[in-house]
């Protein structure tokens, strides 16, 4: 049979993530509130708390929870995640019998009704307390209370006593234990800032050297870092930087015909010199390494290594471990396809082999070799196409020792499985920003991004160009064109990314494909760092400018608003009283006009008073 003393249902708490079988995700120092329907039968009083603890803490710490809708039985808690790493949440709900009493008597009292019966049930409330008050001054405090209660002369003066502030603190921290509820417990995992807002700036230092013909260097990258840092970017981006494999090596333009000279691409991993764990000789050393991750620490700048679980037909493991891999009824091993595709320098590891633990070990041993040499970052290449349990299990385990590694999930796939990353520990994840250029496209996709439960857990990292993928609407090579996607990048987004060039507004397309001509994945480029036309100065000015504005640095702040013209896109973003309005013209061929309608009730301003903006990037200010 039920128990009759538990008469509480903690019903739609708020947030939890599929029913709690996923972690809510947060930074640290932000202020995690928690809804819930909190009720029972009948009027009495309910006493409601949000307990939580830290991964590394024992015992619950509990803070009281407010009623916010008394006829809708809606209450609300808080609690500042001040540690980065996993929190336990949850309700525990009390029938607040003292209060109850103290509420009914009051009434009582007030309309001069008989209450001796009601104060003397008060005193026998208080003395059940003193069987669970653990407190010795608390559980003094009450004892003497009621035997002062009992010497009283009259009923009025035994109600002062009990029903004074003190002892109703008491009552109020010390409810009955055979009454409280509680729901299921929680998960919040709560990541450092750079989860949240990060500028990345993504390379192939194999194209930083600064004579052409020559192969880039991590020296060289040290060179270029406060080019970097003078744009505003802190996190730098590396492509692969193992050994590249020689057999199948691919030429320019992913040509299967390549010559002694061509670099091949650094995404075909291992070679005499080594696999995961080594470092193509042509780009340094592993002390040239390190010293590069100090010297960008210097700049503010944090490095993200690419991790990519592909092997060249010349990777040690061929040897060493060929059961990792597929073989095909002829003894071949198939090469890695993403239709239309292919990649024939590179083997995948088969996470179904019957080995494939020996690999989930091998995997998450390069993840902290490299973690150890002070990586904290890392953007993990086609997570969709490996096992979801295995990410899970692997992120957690790096987590066990490198609790503030960040993972860049890059799934272009479907957006049940992006999301499905992102729910299992993956802290940022890539977008369809590529692919959304209208305005309606942009509205209805960033709206989505904003809205619970997806951005309780989905981290957007939006990259305005990738080696991968050279845009259409940038195909056009207009300036503006390159102008109109990093303001949107910048501002729509709290983290965003460039691949090197874009800045220069260079690239040219092969015909047809949304894919760069003379790639930087098969061959060493040259680039002017400075070369006419460029836009680094906006790209500069943007940058600060999110720096500047805690405002840019949300992302559920988000809202877009009306404006009568589809070439242009409006919306806003606000924190205290920090106010940033956004108008981009999505035309890169004319101007564009139109009336907006401006937030005025969101903004804080009255409809009939003037008030002035000023233009962020030109530094005029209106009257409007």
């Amino acid at each position: 049979m039920a128990d009759n003393r538990k008469r509480i249902y903690i019903e739609s708490i708020h947030p939890i993530l599929d029913c709690g079988k996923f972690a809510v995700k947060r930074e640290e120092n932000d202020l995690l509130v928690v809804t819930a329907d909190i009720f029972r039968d009948g009027h009495q009083k309910i006493l409601a708390r949000l307990e939580f603890k830290h991964q590394s803490e024992k015992d619950y710490i509990a803070k009281p929870m407010t009623c916010t809708n008394e006829g809708l039985d809606t209450w609300e808690g808080s609690f500042i995640a001040v540690k980065g790493g996993f929190y336990d949440y949850r309700i525990a709900a009390y029938c607040d019998d003292y209060t109850t009493w103290i509420l009914d008597t009051e009434k009582k009292v007030k309309a001069n009704a008989e209450y001796s019966s009601d104060v003397l049930e008060g005193i026998a409330l208080a003395e059940d307390h003193l069987a669970w008050i653990s407190d010795k001054e608390e559980k003094k405090f009450v004892k003497d209370s009621i035997e002062k209660a009992k010497k009283a002369s009259d009923f009025y003066e035994k109600w002062e006593i009990m029903s004074s502030e003190r002892m109703e603190e008491i009552m109020f921290a010390n409810p009955d234990p055979a009454t409280r509820v509680e729901s299921e417990t929680y998960k919040l995992r709560v990541d450092r800032q750079r989860a949240r807002f990060s500028s990345w700036y993504e390379i192939f230092p194999r194209s930083a050297a600064f004579k052409e013909g020559e192969h880039g260097t991590f020296q060289d990258v040290i060179k270029r870092l406060p080019h970097i840092a003078g744009m505003g970017f802190d996190v730098l981006y590396f492509t692969p930087i193992h050994p590249v494999g020689h057999t199948k090596k691919k030429g320019p333009n992913n040509s299967l015909i390549a010559s002694e000279s061509d670099p091949g691409c650094p995404y075909s991993i291992g070679s005499e010199h080594g696999g995961h764990y080594s470092i193509e000789p042509k780009l340094g050393t592993m002390k040239d390494f390190e010293e590069l991750i100090n010297e960008a620490s210097k700049y503010g700048i944090e490095l993200a290594m690419d991790f990519a679980l592909n092997c060249s037909p010349d990777h040690p493991y061929l040897k060493e471990h060929p059961d990792w891999f597929a073989h095909r009824p002829d003894g071949t091993i198939k090469y890695a396809e993403n239709p239309p595709k292919k990649y024939e320098d590179i083997y995948p590891l088969d996470f179904n082999s019957p080995k494939y633990q020996e690999i989930y070990d091998e995997v998450l041993n390069i993840f902290l070799f490299w973690a150890e040499k002070g990586v904290r970052i890392f953007r993990v290449d086609n997570p969709h196409t490996k096992p979801f349990e295995f990410w899970r299990w692997l992120i957690a385990e790096v987590h066990k020792k490198y609790d503030d590694v960040i993972f860049l999930s890059e799934a272009f796939t479907r957006p049940k499985v992006m999301k499905a990353l992102a729910k299992l520990g993956f802290t940022q994840s890539y977008t369809y920003f590529t692919w959304r250029n209208t305005k309606e496209e942009l509205t209805e996709y960033f709206t989505e991004l904003t809205t619970e439960p997806v951005s309780d857990y989905y981290r957007p990292n939006i990259f305005a160009n990738t080696p991968d993928i050279f845009p259409y609407f940038l195909q056009s090579g207009k300036r503006s064109a390159y102008m109109i996607r990093a303001v949107l990048a910048t501002t729509i987004a709290t983290s965003y990314g460039i691949f090197q060039g874009f800045e220069l507004c260079e690239g040219v397309p092969i015909p047809g494909r949304e894919e760069y001509m003379d790639s930087d994945k098969y061959e060493i480029r040259f680039r002017d760092w400075n070369a006419e036309g460029n836009i680094i100065p906006l790209i500069t000015k943007l940058n600060k400018l999110r720096r500047a504005n805690p405002a840019l640095q949300g992302f559920e702040n988000l809202r877009f608003h009306e404006i009568d013209n589809d070439q242009i896109i409006f919306y806003s973003k606000t924190f205290k009283n920090n106010k940033i309005l956004i108008l981009v013209n999505l035309d890169p061929d004319n101007v564009q006009s139109g009336f907006a309608e401006v937030p005025l009730e969101l903004l804080g301003i009255d409809e009939n008073s003037e008030y002035q903006v000023t233009d962020l990037l030109t530094d005029q200010t209106f009257t409007w």
